[in-house]
């Protein structure tokens, strides 16, 4: 019986020798540094982590697995992340479509224009009136030194330019670029531009709208034009201007005395002559009448009362 108690005592003492031995060799092992063929796996893990100037077979898989659409190749950024290559159209598709004032609405080329209220056009060659064919069987309205004569009496109101709509411009007026309908028109040596029922000559930068030259011919009259007459023959009349039928083409010619007329454009003055006011467009008088209960203007032959 004391050979067995002795012989357990024995064995326990051993395993616990040989307990206490392997935890010993355990933590001399995790103390140990790190090195040779066992521990490769730890050396590739390492390597991948950080990726110097050039790249080795070693840690193929362990770049692939790190590359995740952001991955350093040493200095430079290799971006593949497809949000950041996608184009912000927002921005790209962003076009100058604020017009300013300067800019024309009118179906033409970014035309340009300004006006000039300073300018003052003077062109009496086509504002002086011509004769009627008719004698005045009213008596003339006198005043400082000149005849006024009408064949309808004086009807007052004020004076409200007509709208010949966005292509049509008064005197004065000033644009930097003519439509591709503009054609040269030479009266006289000097020329002309003619577009859509508005006469222009050259200036600085650019041309200035001005009375129509009497003796300019065109092939055609704008579609607004109305039929006016004369007491002899018809006129056709679109924004101040008169024109008479020259075979296939169109005249310039002054105004009759005694012609109506239903509107006047933008770019008269109003002037008070005694008790009258009349409208007037560079030497050219214009007295507001009724007609059959219609407003009109007439024509009016100015002369010097001798």
């Amino acid at each position: 019986m004391k050979s067995i108690v002795n012989l357990l005592k024995k064995v326990i003492t051993l395993n616990l020798i040989g307990l206490f031995f392997l935890i010993s060799l355990e933590s001399i092992a995790q103390h140990r540094p790190s090195g040779g063929k066992g521990n490769k796996s730890t050396v590739v893990k390492s390597k991948s982590s950080t990726i110097g100037d050039r790249k080795t077979k070693g840690n193929k898989a362990s770049v692939i697995k790190k590359t995740d659409g952001n991955s350093k190749t040493g200095a430079k950024k290799t971006t593949n992340n497809k949000k950041t290559n996608t184009v912000n159209r927002s921005n790209v598709d962003k076009r100058n479509t604020n017009i300013s004032g300067n800019t024309v609405n009118r179906n033409t080329n970014n035309v340009n224009i300004n006006v000039n209220n300073s300018v003052h056009v003077r062109n009496n060659r086509n504002t002086i009136v011509r004769h009627g064919s008719r004698p005045y069987m009213r008596p003339p309205y006198r005043y400082g030194g000149y005849r006024y004569n009408c064949y309808h009496p004086y009807y007052p109101r004020p004076y409200r330019p007509f709208y010949w709509g966005p292509v049509w411009h008064p005197w004065g007026f000033f644009i930097t670029t003519l439509t591709v309908t503009a054609i040269v028109v030479s009266v006289e040596s000097t020329q002309y531009h003619y577009d859509q029922g508005v006469w222009y000559t050259s200036s600085s930068g650019g041309y200035t709208a001005v009375p129509a030259p009497v003796g300019g011919t065109i092939n055609n009259i704008p579609s607004g034009a109305e039929t006016v007459n004369t007491g002899t023959v018809n006129n056709y009349y679109y924004g101040g201007t008169y024109y008479e039928k020259d075979g296939s083409n169109y005249k310039v010619v002054a105004p009759t005395a005694g012609t109506l007329v239903d509107n006047l454009p933008e770019g008269g003055e109003e002037v008070t002559i005694g008790s009258s006011k009349y409208v007037k467009f560079g030497e050219t008088y214009y007295q507001p009448v009724q007609v059959d209960g219609r407003d009109k203007y007439e024509v009016v032959s100015v002369e010097e009362d001798k």
